[in-house]
């Protein structure tokens, strides 16, 4: 087998790298993709000669072609949209629960689907925690495109949905009747097979014990298990659960060492160990980091090595996981495997090892952690040393023997070890280290950080290049971390309002943090935690823009959609100090809410001055103490960048004591009071203060119709340009003397 490779015109890892530059050049056609591209062939042809660089390109050509008609045939498939879908085959293994929404993955004539439905009763419910088979489901359904990205740099669900194959989502309306079908198709076979051992482990085994055994063996995590995983997230070892090469080897080694003792030969072995890695990536979920384990491990018995063994997965991996590279665990993994091929770990004393290879790990995929997650937590890097050992060495190996040997005894007993190990994630979070936020880095910077990187490592003896590599990586992470840009983005938070502004200096100031209003009451196994609106879309912004404290939060008033999420953003960044207006004081509950945050509090006064970019933002209202709510909300008026800004919470009758109070009151931007409902905007006001640009921040298809039709036909009487979340998403304006505007949705 190792003829394969000699046979290449190139060394494979060359290959590999202009495969994937094809790969994102064709299917996302960036220019920076095809710059590097063309960069990588004609450091071919001046290195390797006209030969080698004409096969190459030939090579290189079959898979151009194949990525085109990839791009084509999805292209097509996201196009043709059905016009309705009666039945659906539900993949029992992809079931998720929370409250009474369920949701999962199923098929229906050939094409794949995100379906969701709100279940009737807690029998129906009980029904679906138990399903085992394939179903097949009767159902009056719409066929609906997800949703896209509704921030910058935010989740975009659409796109996710895309790289999973999926291009539509069902929303199901009524449920006629559902029965278990039988199928011979692999893919269901193999999904009612990880089901069963799902719906076992978790009756057979308490919690949170089952979560490990799910988790750990089989790569699946439920709801229930969301909140001892935000916590796993923060302290940034989260990536215990995702099974890779340790779970791999443990279980390929163990099933090759029961063969090779039965007798069998190790030519039998290998040929058994291919349909042994279908069965176990199956029943893990084909995750991308244990297709290219398994990849990677059979490749090894062919002797192939290092560099080679890398290449000619990664390569592997695009043929048969074609989207794989659209995905961030598969760029992840593959960005993972690569740190541990490249170092050389083996010649290192074992505790040595251990270290140098998470410190190693910790700061070649930093580049990617950025690009994702714009955050890298320190701590992660000892809590990786001391709970890899706990995870891959004592839990792997008992939980298989514990799930093994479940039918004849009672294991319930090791349930106090996964009690207390939660007790003390638990109170090492309590600790309070935050995580460094760094931000998203462009494109380009995220490319040089790679050069850089690899430079480092190959001139690291070299100690006055690796102080000037070092300088300049420092630059790149601080012109990440701290733009040199003004901003004043409204941010789509859904129904309610946050502004967040920062200037050149890198002060920052926020405006109301949103929150989710609740309504009407609901049974035991109707609820589910849920997110906040903050966790989903404010602070994910926050953080890609490098922001990991705010100077000055200002609460307008008191209503839910905001300040609700006061509290997990106050988790999540470091505030300066917190502004309210003296009516806000009225209400226990939010005087109790600023007393748990425990940061200065500043009650405004008219005249009050907030500096920001250079100059300010000041206080014209309320002049004097109300309730607290939409009619006490605090207004803010300032001159940013040569554009006059007012922003008025939720302001409504306000607005005509404004006009009585400021004769002379130029706007360039309003922030529309109280998210163009009827009750505000008012034609007296508007013709006052003469704004060319209205900001209205709503929710998409929210439940009170805001905007209000009158109130957008005022603006345009008026002459006014609107910009609104439920349409563009997040508006920015951004700029250095002046403002370009931007908007996520053209």
């Amino acid at each position: 087998m190792l003829q394969w490779i000699k046979k290449l015109p190139c060394q494979p890892i060359h290959l590999a790298i202009l495969v994937v530059a094809s790969y994102y050049s064709i299917h996302y056609f960036s220019f920076l993709a095809v710059l590097l591209l063309c960069s990588f062939l004609v450091a071919c042809f001046f290195h390797q000669g006209k030969k080698v660089f004409f096969s190459t390109l030939s090579l290189l050509a079959l898979f151009c072609l194949l990525f085109s008609i990839q791009k084509f045939r999805w292209t097509q498939e996201s196009q043709d949209i059905p016009i309705s879908v009666d039945t659906i085959n539900l993949l029992p293994d992809t079931i998720e629960m929370k409250g009474d929404k369920l949701s999962f993955r199923g098929y229906s004539d050939g094409r794949l689907y995100q379906v969701f439905y709100k279940l009737g009763s807690e029998e129906e419910k009980e029904y679906f925690t138990t399903v085992t088979s394939v179903q097949r489901l009767k159902i009056d359904a719409s066929i609906e495109e997800a949703s896209g990205q509704r921030n910058f740099n935010g989740f975009d669900y659409k796109n996710y949905l895309y790289t999973q194959g999926i291009y539509q989502t069902v929303k199901i309306a009524k449920l006629h009747g559902f029965e278990p079908i039988s199928s011979f198709h692999p893919r269901d076979i193999l999904s009612s097979w990880r089901s069963k051992a799902l719906v076992y482990s978790k009756k057979v085994f308490p919690s949170p014990m089952s979560h490990y055994v799910t988790g750990l063996l089989f790569g699946h995590l439920d709801s229930e298990f969301d909140q001892m995983g935000d916590l796993y997230s923060s302290l940034g070892i989260i990536h215990l659960f995702a099974l890779s090469g340790m779970q791999v080897g443990f279980f390929v080694d163990k099933f090759r060492y029961i063969l090779l003792r039965l007798g069998l030969t190790k030519e039998r072995v290998n040929q058994l160990q291919w349909p042994f890695s279908v069965l176990y990536a199956g029943l893990t979920g084909f995750s991308i980091s244990v297709v290219r384990s398994l990849i990677q491990k059979l490749f090894g018995n062919l002797g192939w090595t290092k560099l080679d063994n890398f290449a000619m997965t990664l390569l592997m991996c695009i043929l048969v996981y074609p989207r794989f590279l659209m995905t961030v665990g598969g760029v992840l993994s593959f960005f993972y495997a690569f740190v541990l091929t490249v170092f050389d770990f083996e010649t290192m004393d074992k505790w040595k090892k251990i270290v140098v290879e998470n410190l190693a790990i910790s700061v070649g995929v930093l580049p990617v952690l950025m690009l994702y997650f714009y955050q890298f937590q320190p701590l992660s890097i000892l809590l990786t040393i001391a709970f890899s050992f706990l995870f891959d060495s004592l839990f792997l190996p008992a939980l298989s023997l514990f799930f093994l040997l479940s039918p004849v005894f009672d294991f319930s007993w090791a349930n106090f070890f996964f009690l207390s190990l939660e007790k003390l994630i638990m109170w090492v979070a309590d600790i309070g280290l935050r995580p460094l936020v760094l931000g998203k880095p462009s494109l380009l910077c995220f490319l040089l950080f790679l050069l850089i990187l690899m430079l480092i490592h190959d001139w690291f003896s070299r100690k006055k290049m690796l102080l000037v590599l070092s300088s300049i990586l420092i630059l790149l992470l601080f012109f990440t971390k701290h733009p040199l840009e003004n901003e004043v983005t409204m941010v789509d938070i859904g129904q309610g309002d946050s502004f967040f502004i920062r200037d050149i200096w890198g002060r920052t100031l926020l405006i109301d943090v949103g929150g989710r209003v609740d309504f009407a009451g609901k049974e035991n196994w109707q609820k589910a935690k849920r997110q906040s609106n903050a966790e989903q879309t404010l602070i994910p912004y926050l953080y890609s823009r490098g922001v990991g404290r705010i100077d000055s939060l200002v609460l307008t008033h008191t209503d839910t959609d905001h300040v609700g999420d006061v509290l997990e953003v106050a988790k999540a960044v470091e505030i300066g100090k917190i502004y309210v207006s003296p009516g806000s004081l009225t209400d226990p509950a939010f005087v109790e809410t600023l007393r748990t945050i425990n940061v200065p509090v500043h009650v405004v006064q008219v005249g009050d001055k907030l500096p920001i970019c250079d100059a300010f933002l000041e206080v014209l209202y309320p002049s004097k103490k109300g309730d607290g709510e939409n009619n006490d909300s605090i207004v803010l008026y300032g001159r940013l960048l040569q554009t006059n800004f007012l922003f008025t919470g939720d302001l409504e009758d306000g607005e005509l004591e404004l006009v009585k109070n400021y004769p002379n009151l130029p706007v360039d931007v309003l922030k529309a009071g109280h998210h163009g409902s009827k009750g505000s905007s008012y034609p007296e006001f508007l013709r006052h203060i003469s704004p060319k640009i209205a900001l209205i921040s709503a929710g998409q298809n929210n439940r009170y119709k805001h905007p209000h039709q009158e109130t957008l036909n005022r603006f345009e009487e008026e002459g006014i340009a609107v910009l609104r979340t439920d349409q563009q998403g997040a508006v920015r304006f951004k700029g250095w003397d002046n403002w370009k505007i931007e908007v996520v949705k053209e």
